[in-house]
């Protein structure tokens, strides 16, 4: 895996994480009873982005380390992905024969 690879792979991992934590814990101005006129009762009465900034950054490190030593170990390849056969043998794609 290139450099570019892997930087890709961790904005992909890092906005995932980001959307699954954004509304853990979210207390809404409904809940609090104290509603802002002119908002909504759903809308947030706090928000602390920049701990659910740390967090996942701190998670999406974790899980793309994860994800990243897999794909360098070589345990699980694109080929274990071809789930319908598409992909042509391993030793037609080198080029070299036999002979």
């Amino acid at each position: 895996m290139g450099i570019t690879s892997a930087l890709v792979l961790y904005a992909v991992v890092w906005f995932m994480v980001f959307f699954v934590v954004l509304p853990i814990g979210l207390s809404t101005q409904g809940d609090e009873g104290e509603i802002v006129p002119g908002t909504h009762a759903s809308s947030p009465a706090r928000f602390p982005l920049k701990r659910k900034v740390i967090q996942t950054t701190a998670w999406g490190t974790v899980i793309w380390a994860v994800i990243a030593g897999v794909i360098l170990s070589g345990a699980i390849s694109v080929r274990d992905i071809d789930w319908f056969d598409r992909m042509s043998p391993p030793e037609a794609q080198s080029g070299e024969t036999d002979e």
